[in-house]
């Protein structure tokens, strides 16, 4: 019997914690999910709160992760230090609070579930990626890998892919907020997709309010982005995972909408 995780892409702000907390247990059930892995770094529109967090693991969430805004709100450092379900990238410097990566128990035996962050484009200079996840692979043995890579190049995550081909599970990007279209299994057996997408408001631009983007992109002095409400979707997919060489099988992209 397959083992299936779900992936949720960046959930952002109110309309993206609601819709997920909504909808989650029954999309499992529809769908047989066995794992729920959501990126939660704008449940606070930049960062997220230990409240949500909690919040998030309480509506059905296995295990969070984040990404560049992991710090932006204050308490949410000692709850990375006691909660070993929230995740940090992994090649963040290594004085700072938090994990990035963990060890789960599947029920089909250990889940390896690993949070990088890229580097081109990024406002600040992490380790490098390729080379921290070898060196997780190397000391963590699992009978699944999955890999959350929040980053801005879709050159990176792609390149991501192919270094990875064969030793893990299921790869997929965050952090662009925008679906991609390039869901597969690679040559070798690794679950892949550059982008999830994001959990928010529909009528929005990457879930803020429209008219500040609008207004910043037309040259005017830059306003303070707020988060859109309204209707919202949750972007996410779905890798079935073989149970005895635990590489993918099939990767299934959703979108659920209000």
């Amino acid at each position: 019997m397959p083992f299936r995780v779900l992936a949720v892409g960046d959930i952002v702000s109110k309309s993206g914690i609601d819709i997920f907390t909504r909808r989650i247990r029954s999309l499992k059930r529809l769908k047989g999910i066995d794992f729920t892995v959501v990126n939660g770094e704008n449940a606070a529109g930049l960062g997220i709160t230990a409240a949500q967090a909690e919040a998030l693991l309480d509506a059905g969430a296995d295990v969070i992760t984040l990404g560049n805004h992991t710090f932006n709100r204050a308490d949410i450092s000692a709850f990375l230090d006691g909660c070993r379900y929230i995740l940090r990238p992994a090649n963040f410097a290594p004085q700072v609070p938090g994990r990035g990566w963990g060890l789960y128990d599947s029920g089909f035996g250990k889940l390896l579930v690993v949070n990088l962050i890229g580097r081109c484009g990024m406002e600040f200079g992490p380790d490098n990626p390729f080379l921290e996840i070898d060196r997780i692979l190397r000391s963590e043995k699992a009978r699944f890998t999955l890999v959350d890579f929040h980053a801005e190049a879709t050159s990176e995550k792609i390149a991501m892919s192919f270094h990875l081909d064969g030793r893990v599970s299921a790869l997929w990007g965050t952090h662009t907020h925008v679906q991609t279209a390039d869901a597969t299994v690679c040559p070798k057996g690794t679950g892949y997709i550059t982008d999830l997408g994001m959990t928010g408001a529909k009528m929005s631009v990457l879930g803020v309010k429209p008219e500040a983007s609008v207004s910043m992109f037309l040259g005017n002095p830059r306003q303070r982005f707020e988060a859109e409400e309204g209707p919202a979707k949750m972007e996410c997919a779905v890798f079935e995972l073989d149970e005895k060489t635990g590489l993918c099988s099939g990767v299934e992209p959703l979108r659920i909408e209000d």
